[in-house]
């Protein structure tokens, strides 16, 4: 079956991993796209596996405060270098966990991985997490993260 670039492209812009990863989970899947995601998300998993000895020296730090100014979370989120720790869809990253603690208060860090995404249920955040080092092609983890609610004692 012929891939065409558009299927590559709609797929890149819904994972933003390489074109060349996008265009393998395609040809491996006869041009189905959940298969594809399907495909990819289990290569994110052997990407993660291989980059996880390496030195996190870099990272960067995101809030969230809910719109009723009572809630709001800060989340560090740890990279190797600091050219993908200064890459925007790294902040994005940051920032949806930080989201994503404030609505769900989780206790640990691997309590967090092992959450559905607030955004999309069908993914955990773990998922989320290993889709990032697929993309940047750094190992990436969360470094801590805190939790704030002026409506109780938590």
């Amino acid at each position: 079956m012929m891939i065409s670039v558009k299927q590559i492209k709609d797929l890149r812009s819904k994972t933003g991993v390489s074109i060349n990863e996008c265009r393998q989970a395609l040809e491996a899947s006869a041009g189905d796209e959940v298969k594809a995601l399907e495909w990819l998300k289990a290569a994110s998993l052997k990407t993660a596996s291989k980059k996880g000895g390496r030195t996190l020296g870099s990272g960067t730090v995101a809030s969230y405060i809910h719109s009723n100014g009572m809630l709001g979370s800060l989340v560090e989120l740890r990279s190797e270098t600091d050219f993908v720790s200064k890459n925007q869809d790294f902040r994005d990253l940051a920032n949806e966990l930080a989201m994503q603690i404030a609505a769900t208060a989780p206790a640990t860090p691997e309590e967090l991985l092992e959450q559905p995404f607030i955004k999309e249920p069908n993914q955990t955040v773990g998922d989320l997490i290993r889709l990032g080092i697929q993309k940047f092609g750094e190992r990436i983890e969360i470094g801590g993260f805190s939790r704030f609610d002026a409506r109780s004692d938590t």
